[in-house]
């Protein structure tokens, strides 16, 4: 979590939503790394999950993750989170819980529905306080800059 942590916080001080993310191998190597970038790159899928199980996939040449977790600062949106049953991902670890947008237990449970061909296990809380505090900070920071 700390790595992912601070790729969080480089997302942020480029003005991106202060997310990072990790894909990491059976044997504990990263394979995959990600931090949001929608902004910089015009691309409303560049979440920090998203690059991550690119890069995983590219580094193992494989979409599928099988014996990976994904490690995030972020509970997935529904869009991340149908990316890591697609990629067969066995499990995800996360920070903070996302009220608004969540979508492994906050929002909706993409995880665990009957509709997955795939089961992800997942455990969140995980360093909640610092991964809730940077994305704080970040929006404090901008509403205080806003006019």
């Amino acid at each position: 979590m700390d790595m992912a942590l601070a790729l969080a916080a480089e997302g942020g001080e480029l003005g991106e939503v202060p997310v990072g993310a990790l894909v990491v191998d059976g044997a504990g190597r990263i394979v995959g790394q990600g931090r949001n970038a929608p902004v910089s790159s015009s691309d409303p899928t560049a979440h920090a999950e998203i690059l991550a199980l690119r890069e995983a996939g590219r580094t193992v040449g494989n979409y599928r993750l099988g014996g990976c977790v994904c490690v995030v600062t972020l509970e997935p949106c529904p869009m991340c989170a149908a990316a890591l049953v697609h990629a067969r991902v066995d499990g995800l670890v996360y920070g903070a819980a996302d009220a608004r947008a969540g979508a492994v237990i906050s929002r909706t449970e993409c995880l665990d529905g009957s509709f997955a061909s795939h089961r992800v296990w997942h455990m969140g809380g995980i360093r909640s306080l610092e991964c809730l505090e940077l994305l704080q900070r970040f929006f404090r920071e901008r509403r205080a800059g806003a006019p």
